[in-house]
């Protein structure tokens, strides 16, 4: 078979469902959360400045740390029932909540339960977009070849960040010529409902396919019933622990970079350059636009040359030498280019599972990928978002800028851990440091 002919006419489709939705759901998910100074006085009762200030981070979190209830939910079904059923889901899902969030009335019309209708539609977002990347991801993942798997699911990455960028991009517009914010929410639930309704159309990805397939078999040969030849040891492969720890580490370093750099940045612009909240979101709308050209982009199209992990090894190195020179740059910031610069150089650097998605994927068991990657993924996130958000501000005013060190270098120290475990496991099975062939799985 030739190199063109593994990106099918089917094969090209569903990485066009897959990335257009996922751009869809993060442009959902982080609408709110870039507008949530606009918003959050809309659907919130009046608060001093403190306490807007937890407001803000619980609004922020509310999206996440029920994430691992619906890392459960979307685990059982995607393991079960399939990563296509998954991804239709959970855009259905999407639709449903822009469309409520779109029709709220406010605080002023009813009172607390404006509040209440906002924070479950997050928390349901935040569940939603779970499992949208997790499916996107493994779909591609288990029907996509090597080399170009690397890239392929690299740009479910890419369309992440193309969604928050233009929802920051929706904020600033709304914050500044008046644009009408419930549109966008408008919008972004017609097309999430047609694309959930065009997800449809794809086929089961062909490793899972052919792994129920196969356990049917053997069903129908021993004339038993599935529910019996799931409780069989070649079904319930255990997951190595070692693994899931390690695979947690790795999903805790990003959230502690995001949210120091794109909200808790974002007091210190108010406080000692006096934005207001639409110079923060255009702050914020270049930072991103660096983001997705010289980290989603560039990072995918390395992959093509560059064995994921040594990326990853690479930028962990460089980020753990930045950080500890971070408090003392803070320090001496005296211009927002000072700040612009010092945000730059970490989110450049940040790292997480992407660009080496696959490889973690792919050393979990079939059966059981979807819900260990989805939970672990949750879990990692809530953890990392909760410490953060409501510590990042005790630490710095109590210990000054170096209080960020107390965050970061632990969860720096654990994604060293982790993506070493990781290496390690390619060496075995002799997929590192060269890039895995055409012909390899």
């Amino acid at each position: 078979m030739s190199k063109s002919s593994y990106l099918t006419k089917e094969l090209r489709q569903a990485i066009g469902l897959l990335s257009i939705g996922t751009f869809l759901e993060y442009f959902d998910l982080f609408l709110y959360a870039h507008m949530a100074v606009l918003l959050n006085d809309l659907f919130f009762p009046p608060a001093d400045t403190h306490a807007q200030s937890l407001l803000g981070a619980f609004a922020f979190c509310s999206s996440f740390v029920f994430r691992p209830i619906g890392a459960l939910l979307f685990g059982y079904i995607g393991d079960n029932y399939g990563r296509k059923v998954t991804v239709v889901i959970t855009t259905f899902m999407m639709a449903v909540t822009c469309l409520i969030m779109a029709n709220a009335p406010t605080y002023s019309q009813i009172g607390i339960g404006a509040a209440w209708i906002i924070t479950v539609c997050r928390i349901m977002q935040g569940m939603s977009s779970l499992g949208e990347v997790t499916g996107a991801q493994l779909f591609l993942t288990e029907a996509t070849p090597f080399p170009i798997r690397f890239p392929v699911v690299g740009l479910i990455m890419v369309f992440i960040t193309l969604g928050i960028l233009v929802a920051i991009a929706v904020a600033a517009l709304a914050t500044s010529y008046g644009f009408n914010w419930r549109i966008a929410f408008w919008v972004g639930a017609g097309v999430a409902l047609v694309g959930s309704m065009a997800r449809t159309n794809l086929r089961e990805s062909p490793e899972f396919a052919d792994a129920r397939k196969r356990l049917q078999n053997v069903a129908d040969r021993a004339k038993e019933n599935l529910d019996q030849i799931k409780k069989r040891p070649f079904y319930n492969q255990p997951v190595n622990p070692k693994t899931a720890w390690a695979y947690f580490w790795i999903m805790c370093t990003s959230p502690v970079v995001i949210y120091f750099v794109y909200f808790y940045s974002a007091n210190i612009l108010k406080k000692m350059f006096g934005y207001t909240a639409h110079q923060v979101i255009v702050h914020n709308l270049l930072l991103v636009t660096v983001e997705l050209f010289g980290w989603a982009i560039l990072r995918t199209y390395l992959t093509r040359f560059i064995h994921p992990l040594k990326i990853l090894r690479l930028s962990w190195m460089m980020l753990f030498l930045y950080v500890l020179f971070v408090p003392w740059l803070l320090n001496h910031v005296t211009t927002v280019w000072h700040l612009f610069l010092v945000q730059i150089s970490m989110v450049l650097l940040r790292v997480m599972d992407f660009p080496a998605v696959p490889i973690f994927y792919k050393n979990f068991p079939v059966f059981k990928r979807f819900s260990y990657a989805s939970t672990l993924f949750a879990l990692a996130y809530a953890f990392a978002y909760a410490i953060t958000s409501f510590g990042l501000t005790y630490l710095i005013n109590t210990c000054g800028y170096w209080g960020l060190l107390v965050i970061m270098i632990p969860v720096l120290i654990g994604y060293g851990y982790g993506l070493n475990h990781f290496i390690n496991l390619e060496k075995v099975a002799e997929r590192y440091p060269k890039l895995p062939s055409w012909d390899e799985k």
